[in-house]
């Protein structure tokens, strides 16, 4: 008989996913991924077998537990399942899914929520970054209608507040892991960036492109692809992310003028197709590339002016607003809106052949 396993799964701002309890999923690593992909229908790139959505933005899963140190209130830990691939990678951040941790905690009855609103201080396990997250819990229980938009999801929510502090270097060890707020990768200006996820951002013009193109006419440029991929996987030792040939990060972000009255305009590879909109903390990190001369991304942007600074983010789908707070030239905290929704509640079956239960 198949080990059926609680799920709750969740929409969190442009990507979606199950979110599992940990004390429900296998200690050993190896058989906890094998059942994740067997949840998802990894590798197939239909993923007709599981839950998987076929795309990056909508494979990827959430693991909940208790942070026992006392540093925060609930622990976090992402995976990016491959698509294709047997791959279970919780080496990255995920802004978005990370949106929706808190209100599956609480429907998992994880966490009790408060009369009003909830704010609890979440870690993603995978980087340690920590964001205060704040959602509306009338009566104790999240809320999901609302008037809240944000570009790349059709229909308004209940607003979800994500302030990330300390995000430098979360993954890459530093926030410029060369050193320098510019490199040059064959001929290519980048600037590599790491603010709570690794980026190399481009000047499109550079790599012989507007910037403003639809990601499927990017997609078909397959020239534009090598080229891009050649440069990322320079750039993933130069980053201390060693080969970086399976792994989704680092991003790449070619940028431009914007053109829609925001800082600037971005279209987005993750790591080999261009996606719709931008991540969370992907346009955390370009935003604090603007404001920082000397990058690419300072010479083409619309920066502004002060120590707090609304910054938008242009892409495909519209824009993606990021408040940065600045001391000097540093940026000290980065605040957001996002939305999620629980898509459904209940069980996953597993076949005996790849995990039998706690009880065996």
């Amino acid at each position: 008989m198949a080990h059926e396993i609680p799920c709750w799964y969740m929409r969190g701002g442009t990507s979606k996913g199950p979110f599992f309890l940990a004390s429900d999923l296998p200690g050993d690593k190896a058989t906890r991924d094998a059942v994740i992909l067997a949840v998802m229908g990894s590798p197939d790139e239909r993923q007709i077998d599981g839950l998987g959505g076929a795309r990056t933005l909508t494979s990827k899963a959430g693991i909940l537990s208790l942070t026992e140190d006392g540093s925060a209130d609930l622990d976090f830990l992402f995976a990016q399942v491959g698509i294709a691939d047997a791959s279970v990678d919780t080496t990255p951040n995920c802004g978005n899914m990370l949106a929706a941790a808190l209100p599956a905690a609480i429907e998992a009855g994880l966490l009790a929520g408060d009369h009003g609103s909830t704010t609890r201080r979440v870690r993603t396990v995978n980087t340690g970054v920590i964001a205060e997250i704040t959602i509306e819990t009338p009566f104790g229980s999240p809320l999901y209608d609302g008037d809240a938009r944000i570009d790349g999801v059709p229909r308004p929510a209940s607003p979800v507040s994500c302030g990330f502090l300390d995000t430098e270097g979360s993954v890459a060890g530093s926030l410029l892991p060369t050193g320098n707020l510019r490199d040059a990768i064959d001929g290519i200006a980048v600037t590599l960036i790491d603010n709570g996820m690794p980026v190399m951002i481009i000047a499109a013009s550079d790599l012989g492109v507007c910037g403003d193109e639809r990601p499927e006419a990017l997609d078909a440029d397959t020239a534009l692809k090598a080229r891009i991929e050649t440069l990322r996987l320079k750039a993933g030792p130069m980053m201390n992310l060693g080969d970086v040939s399976k792994k989704p990060i680092p991003k790449i972000t070619l940028v431009s003028a914007p053109r829609a009255g925001g800082a600037i305009g971005t279209r987005t590879f993750i790591p080999h197709d261009c996606h719709s909109s931008i991540g969370v903390l992907g346009a955390v990190t370009v935003a604090t590339a603007v404001v920082l001369p000397g990058t690419v991304a300072y010479d083409l942007a619309v920066a502004g002016e002060g120590d707090l600074r609304t910054l938008s983010i242009e892409h495909p789908s519209g824009e993606f607003s990021v408040e940065v707070g600045l001391e000097g030239t540093r940026v000290i905290r980065a605040a957001l809106l996002r939305t999620a929704r629980l898509l459904m509640r209940g069980s996953v079956p597993i076949s005996p052949s790849i995990w039998r239960g706690p009880a065996a």
